[in-house]
């Protein structure tokens, strides 16, 4: 088991609304007064510093999460084998093609090592270009094996300061995105350091380097950016055209780096339709995003060999639907209120039905079950009936699949964003909850004139979609923990941007009719600044405290089994084992595997599934005969994983297995009622005991205080 021991030493670009008009600064004669001139220059030189604020901030976050990798590892002192095991679970997998890139003869040839894989999955080739998203690790290792650098760098070094460098990325995009926002560089100067303070909840790139959302969310950042920029009014037509491209490039690197990205643009383009049905949003732009969105997806098929689960979303297949709908109901925002909620209504139900039937249609000719066990996990989780398949309580178990703890709240309660998230929260949605009804209603009523004129000018477009974007990706962080990560950053950017915004001051103080123009600018600069003293002052000595923290990576059971691996099985060797555990194993000594972490395929999960009888109430012909069927020579069996206490009675591994299995679970408690007693013992267990049944099929070559290796016999 993998433990941390100390380390033993041997803008403001936009001008106000209640500022002068330019007219007012013109003489008698027609001649512009200095102010003018003064002004531009005030924005230039804000935009200049704004602009160095971003950048050095960026860095020095990359620099910052570096420097906490290398003082928890000891990064730069430990063996290559302990940093390859430092890279857990998938990690190691995606991490391992980057390296067998590198070590490749050619490009070319391990290009070709990469498209007809025998090794991550035996007696099957596999495309892993296809099956996974790992373009990344081929491009860095070409770019490694092209630039003058291997001399001065080692590859693992190249790879994570890449990594660390995207974090530099990401921030600068939150910070524009706030900054765009508000119309001050405060306001993204307050959610980088949001960002910053609240690291825990915000990344995890520190000791999960290869995951596939540390590529993707610095992407997701910049698309996220750029979509505000868009959604500006009054753009010239080349600035539009620009930010459309940005947009698109932005959107095709996240969906090209992460798997889940179907899911998450699935979510973003639910909050476009939404708006867009308010008309809350300009419709023309929003289906230039819905385009962007299916050709930025169906792009990263094409690379990924017709990748049939990316044909298969939900995705392409609500944008085609909405394009379709939209097409069919041309006059869908005409009429009075309850002309509008009917054609409101319609165009839901032929969107929804459209989404199914499309969707339906497309996995039932490409015969796709990829990602089924996606949607069991969700009925289960969502309370549409209990469930016995493996693979959903696999998830299910896990708590980063599991609601978001409590405890998160108080930690971003303890830097004031969480306070300042729900303030920003409750008036921007009053404020959309109002204009909506006001645009439904098509009504001319007087009276709702000045109610009008302060939502309209707190909900521009921009600040509509970034309301929608937290509010949607704040419910799937709750309701899976594993996802915060999307939610917790852009929530450093809308609380940044409500206490830096005019138009939220503005309406918050008519609110409580105590409104002037200059007691709003006051509190616009003076509450930030107070937040950033404060946060300062809080947590400053706690990042120092941190950064002077010496550690050590400590993992002396699993070193060994990779070194006796190494030197003691022959090279063409496949082994069998937990998903976590063989990542590592490919990585560290490049045997074959019978299964692997990446869970995106049907066969895969099953073969897993029959791996894992290792830990259930089988006979020992039975494990030897499903193992044999997938090449295994040697099976690597864990404690921790036969023994669990990790996990409560009932999402141990071992009790998964023998609910899927029909049998009744070990310990004291309750067995559903048609589980039956198993005729055999637990198999982990029972072959410890060097009993005849099981030493005619396995020998155990080698054995420390983790983990039982045992060849398999090769009988005829």
């Amino acid at each position: 088991m993998t433990t941390i021991r100390q380390r033993r030493v041997g803008k403001g670009t936009e001008a106000d609304d209640d500022q002068p008009s330019e007219e007012k600064n013109l003489k008698p004669d027609g001649k512009i007064l200095s102010g003018h001139t003064g002004g531009k220059l005030w924005n230039i030189l804000s935009i200049t510093v704004g602009g160095i604020v971003a950048i050095s901030l960026g860095l020095l976050t990359s620099v910052y999460v570096a420097t906490l990798h290398e003082n928890d590892l000891w990064f730069s002192n430990i063996k290559e084998v302990e940093r390859e095991i430092s890279f857990r679970t998938e990690c190691g997998l995606y991490y391992s093609y980057y390296k067998q890139m590198i070590q490749a003869a050619s490009i070319q040839q391990g290009l070709h090592g990469l498209v007809y894989d025998n090794k991550t999955e035996s007696v099957r080739t596999i495309n892993i270009l296809e099956r996974m998203n790992v373009y990344q690790e081929v491009f860095l290792s070409i770019l490694y094996r092209i630039l003058p650098i291997q001399q001065y760098l080692e590859p693992v070094y190249f790879y994570i300061y890449t990594l660390f460098g995207l974090q530099a990325v990401y921030v600068i995009a939150l910070y524009v995105t706030s900054w765009l926002l508000s119309g001050t560089w405060l306001s993204g100067l307050l959610a980088a350091c949001w960002y910053i303070t609240n690291r825990i909840d915000t990344t995890r790139v520190e000791f999960t380097i290869p995951l596939r959302e540390n590529w993707a969310l610095p992407f997701f950042a910049v698309q996220i950016a750029a979509i505000t920029y868009l959604l500006r009014t009054h753009l010239q037509p080349v600035q539009e055209r620009l930010t459309l491209t940005a947009v698109f490039i932005a959107t095709f690197l996240f969906s090209l780096t992460w798997q889940f990205n179907q899911f998450m643009m699935l979510i973003q383009a639910l909050a476009l339709f939404i708006l867009d049905c308010f008309d809350m949003l300009p419709t023309a732009k929003v289906m230039w995003l819905y385009i962007i969105q299916i050709s930025g997806l169906l792009l990263v098929c094409v690379l990924q060999f017709f990748n049939s689960m990316i044909l298969g979303s939900l995705l392409i297949s609500f944008n085609a639907s909405v394009l379709i709908a939209r097409t069919i109901q041309k006059n869908l925002k005409k009429g009075g209120l309850l002309n509008r909620l009917g054609k409101l209504i319609l165009h839901v139900l032929l969107v929804l039905c459209l989404t199914l039937l499309i969707n339906k249609f497309i996995k039932k000719i490409l015969n796709l079950e990829s990602d089924e066990h996606i949607f069991k996990f969700l009925k289960a989780k969502f309370g549409f009936g209990a469930t016995r398949d493996f693979d959903a309580n696999l998830y299910l178990c896990e708590e980063a699949f599991g609601l978001l703890p409590l405890n998160t709240f108080s930690r971003l309660s303890d830097t004031l964003l969480f306070y300042v998230y729900i303030f920003v929260l409750f008036f921007m949605t009053v404020a959309a909850v109002i204009i909506a009804f006001w645009n439904l209603s098509g009504s001319n009523q007087v009276q709702f004139m000045d109610k009008m004129e302060e939502c309209t000018v707190a909900l521009k477009p921009d600040a509509a979609y970034n309301l929608i974007h937290t509010i949607l990706f704040g419910c799937l962080a709750l309701s899976t923990m594993r996802m915060k990560y999307l939610w917790t950053s852009h929530m450093c950017v809308f609380a940044s941007f409500g206490l830096c915004s005019t138009e939220v001051w503005k309406l918050t103080l008519k609110c409580i009719h105590l409104y002037t123009s200059q007691r709003m600018r006051v509190i616009k600069y003076f509450v930030p600044i107070m937040t950033l003293l404060y946060i300062s002052y809080k947590f400053w000595p706690g990042i120092m405290d941190e950064l002077s923290e010496l550690r050590e990576f400590y993992d002396p059971d699993t070193v060994e089994l990779m070194n006796w691996i190494k030197s003691n099985t022959p090279n063409t060797a496949v082994f069998a084992g937990s998903m976590q555990l063989l990542a590592g194993v490919k990585l560290c000594t490049g045997r074959t595997l019978t299964n692997h972490p990446h869970y995106e395929d049907k066969n895969l999960r099953e073969r897993t599934k029959q791996i894992y009888q290792i830990y259930a109430k089988r006979s020992p012909e039975d494990v030897y005969r499903i193992l044999r069927s997938f090449g295994t020579d040697y099976v690597i069996l864990e404690d921790s994983i036969c023994y669990e206490r990790r996990h409560s009675r009932g999402c141990r591994l071992r009790d998964l297995l023998d609910i899927a299995n029909g049998h009744i679970m070990d310990g004291l408690g309750e067995n559903e009622p048609d589980l039956k007693p198993s005729l055999y013992p637990r198999f982990c267990e029972e072959i410890k005991k060097n009993l005849p049944p099981y030493t005619i099929h396995f020998t155990r070559v080698f054995q420390n205080k983790t983990f039982h290796v045992y060849k398999l016999a090769k009988h005829k």
